[in-house]
C-alpha cells in the first residue's frame, strides 16, 4: 500500500516531468510582475517602430526555442497590446 507521501512525490514527479509545474511557476512570476506593475501605475513608455521590430525578433526566438513559459513573462512587459 503507498502512503500519502508517496502518492505527493508521484504527483509531483509526474507534473514535473510534463512541464506543467514550470508553466504554473511562469504564470505566477507574469502576475505578479504585472500586480507590482499595476500596483505603481507603471505605463510602459511608447516604442519606436525599431523597438517594435527587435522585441517581435526577440519573441520569435523564444518560441522557436520552446521557451514558451519565458516568452509569456516577456510578452506583457515588451510589446503593447494591439
Amino acid at each position: 500500500m503507498t502512503t500519502v507521501y508517496e502518492l505527493k512525490e508521484a504527483l509531483r514527479e509526474t507534473l514535473d516531468n510534463s512541464g506543467v509545474t514550470e508553466k504554473i511557476k511562469a504564470q505566477v512570476r507574469a502576475e505578479v510582475f504585472k500586480a507590482l506593475d499595476t500596483a505603481e501605475g507603471i505605463q510602459a513608455p511608447e516604442l519606436s517602430h525599431e523597438n517594435l521590430i527587435v522585441n517581435e525578433l526577440i519573441r520569435e526566438y523564444l518560441l522557436y526555442n520552446r521557451y514558451q513559459q519565458t516568452e509569456s513573462i516577456f510578452i506583457p512587459g515588451a510589446i503593447p497590446c494591439i
